[in-house]
């Protein structure tokens, strides 16, 4: 008894140590390992979030990130920049101002940003540029990850066309499904209905049998 209870107590610590040591796995949604496009659409009054991931591959390594987002249009001369992440509120001026909002996680693998109340003027080009230094021994390598997404600005939402199929489908299968059902009920109904047939039949005939017997007697048995 004693032996079971260290083995379950053992195993319950085991337990509560992997639960501890649980993270997050960062999953990057693009494939290339440079520079992504990526298109997007936003509504007008709206917020969007400006999805940028940059995973770290051995995330024990210690390393100094920056992340930095450029914007870019045909209304401007040259590429802006209008957010530098620093763990603290952006102090942005012009159409930008109170509008940019930090939406990335805190070990920075995340490092994506908000607009809130989208207004015509902020279709464009978004860049964001992640650069990580990581401390080795003697050694401090610096890589750089960015991906431009182009924002499209609409009055009204467009109706996502896969969504449309999916839903084109959905009524197909759910029909496709009632007639089947359907033809399936009629044919059990004439199975059930002609097995009872055939079982009166088999009744009728059966209970038939003495009667006949007792109206047509056979031959007398002499002596």
């Amino acid at each position: 008894m004693i032996t079971h209870m260290r083995t379950a107590l053992s195993l319950l610590s085991l337990l509560m140590f992997a639960v501890q040591e649980c993270r997050s796995v960062c999953v990057d949604p693009y494939t290339q390992p440079q520079t992504k496009d990526v298109e997007t659409e936003a509504v007008l009054g709206k917020p969007i979030k400006l999805t940028c991931i940059s995973c770290m591959k051995r995330e024990e390594i210690e390393a100094k990130t920056k992340v930095d987002w450029y914007f870019y249009n045909s209304s401007i001369e040259a590429m802006q920049q209008i957010y530098e992440f620093n763990r603290s509120p952006p102090d942005e001026d012009g159409p930008w101002k109170g509008r940019l909002l930090w939406n990335g996680s805190k070990d920075l693998q995340d490092v994506s940003i908000s607009i809130t109340n989208v207004t015509l003027s902020d279709a464009g080009r978004y860049m964001c540029v992640v650069s990580r230094t990581f401390s080795f021994n003697l050694y401090t390598p610096t890589f750089t990850n960015s991906i431009t997404i182009n924002l499209v600005v609409r009055e009204k939402a467009s109706r996502d066309s896969t969504a449309l199929y999916s839903e084109i489908m959905m009524y197909v299968l759910l029909v496709f499904l009632t007639f089947w059902l359907l033809v399936e009920m009629i044919y059990c109904y004439r199975k059930i209905s002609k097995a009872d047939e055939q079982a009166q039949d088999s009744a009728t005939d059966y209970l038939a049998i003495p009667s006949e017997n007792k109206e047509n007697p056979g031959p007398a048995v002499t002596e």
